[in-house]
């Protein structure tokens, strides 16, 4: 015999599930970036369907799960080229990259300016900045690309 509210509460019951196991793919993302990822296995891990957590993941933060992974990405390559010690290329592989155009053309969606770029201004710019502050200062832009400087006309 159902009671009034039971769907309800079913619903409800279901929502706060999948929000855990979002929860449980966003850490994961999290914690193995550099490892190959991909939406399916993903989904297989939290026992969905990769469209249900494509949808679900996009509601709750806002952002696709491939998006999500390709920013804790390019976070983690914004610090190493910030020490100045790796190559672009060498990052790009570091971050679970496979693809140093598409790292590049990202990195560069994101950040503004081209790994390369990047790297030769933060050696100059982040130094003698805490590891800790330079992170939060140059944090790459999220669900906004970040703006192409225009050229200056002389």
């Amino acid at each position: 015999m159902c009671y009034p509210g039971w769907a309800s509460a079913q619903i409800e019951a279901q929502r706060l599930s999948d929000l855990a196991r979002l929860r449980r793919v966003r850490d994961r993302i999290d914690r193995e970036y550099a490892q190959p990822l991909d939406v399916e296995a993903l989904a297989r891990g939290v026992h969905m369907s990769a469209g249900h957590l494509s949808r679900q993941f996009r509601r709750a933060y806002g952002e696709s799960p491939y998006s999500y992974l390709m920013t804790r990405r390019i976070e983690r390559a914004m610090a190493l080229l910030r020490r100045g010690d790796l190559s672009v290329t060498d990052v790009c592989f570091a971050v679970g990259c496979s693809s140093l155009g598409t790292f590049s053309t990202r990195f560069t969606e994101l950040v503004g300016v081209p790994p390369s770029v990047y790297r030769r201004q933060a050696a100059n710019g982040a130094e003698g900045m805490p590891a800790c502050v330079a992170k939060g200062v140059t944090r790459p832009v999220r669900n906004r690309e970040a703006r192409v400087a225009e050229p200056q006309l002389a």
